[in-house]
């Protein structure tokens, strides 16, 4: 079977600054304090993705999970080891990423579908489709700064999910938004995988995972605890199932 996504003992380091201003920074080394200090997101991280597996992506807050994801889509580079994909990547990894506030819904539905390299051809064909999905009425013409964060994830999803991809990265796609959307969401997402493409998916909701995912990877302060079934990657990464999230809101049969 072909490999998607190869991650091969890659690791992430950020910077994490004590101080806002020069003038506080220059106070606290003054004073013999720390000015900033760096922390790994990401620690040695490997594992292989094959084409067509749906990946549930877990783990507690701050363990690295978004981090990956980015460093898959190519958003950042890592600091050491490597990522190689093959095909097209598309997915909503940051509500509202690559909007422009200045401009409407409308266009920036043209702006950020370029970014996932989609034709204007392309765009122009399926944009009553995208409208339709986000079904955010009027505010399609309204300039994108006025959106709710909840309006932001459904037009960003909307585009994502109608790009014709061969990996699919979705980070807390039930986040935001409302039960009909979430179920639209969570629809469309099972329809992605139905199709033959890899599923990279990042969520705390248990219900969800259970439902689309074949395989759990859990991070544990950016290194990786565990790669293997769902049933055993819930039960390692300790969630006790109760996220909120019903088998009716999801979709029973999903």
């Amino acid at each position: 079977m072909t490999t998607a996504i190869q991650i091969d003992h890659v690791s992430k380091k950020f910077t994490l600054n004590y101080h806002r201003t020069m003038k506080q920074m220059a106070v606290a080394s003054a004073k013999g304090q720390k000015v900033r200090d760096t922390f790994l997101a990401l620690d040695d991280v490997s594992f292989e993705v094959k084409q067509g597996e749906s990946i549930g992506l877990m783990g507690l807050n701050g363990s690295g999970k978004s981090t990956l994801l980015k460093l898959v889509q190519g958003v950042m580079r890592p600091d050491s080891g490597s990522i190689r994909t093959r095909g097209r990547i598309a997915g909503l990894i940051a509500t509202g990423a690559g909007f422009h506030p200045q401009l409407s819904g409308r266009e920036n539905i043209f702006l950020n579908a370029a970014v996932f390299g989609m034709s204007e051809a392309e765009t122009k064909r399926k944009l009553d489709a995208i409208i339709d999905f986000a079904d955010i009425g009027r505010q399609i013409d309204t300039e994108v700064g006025f959106y709710s964060s909840g309006m932001n994830a459904r037009l960003g999803f909307a585009i994502a999910i109608h790009v014709e991809s061969d990996i699919f990265l979705a980070d807390e796609v039930l986040a935001v938004g409302d039960k009909p959307f979430r179920q639209k969401c969570m629809a469309k997402i099972k329809e992605v995988r139905e199709e033959g493409r890899t599923l990279f998916y990042v969520s705390h909701s248990v219900g969800s995972v259970r439902r689309v995912c074949d395989r759990v990877v859990v991070l544990e302060k950016g290194r990786l605890g565990f790669d293997g079934g769902v049933e055993e990657g819930i039960k390692y990464v300790q969630y006790d199932g109760d996220d909120g999230s019903t088998d009716d809101e999801l979709g029973a049969d999903i």
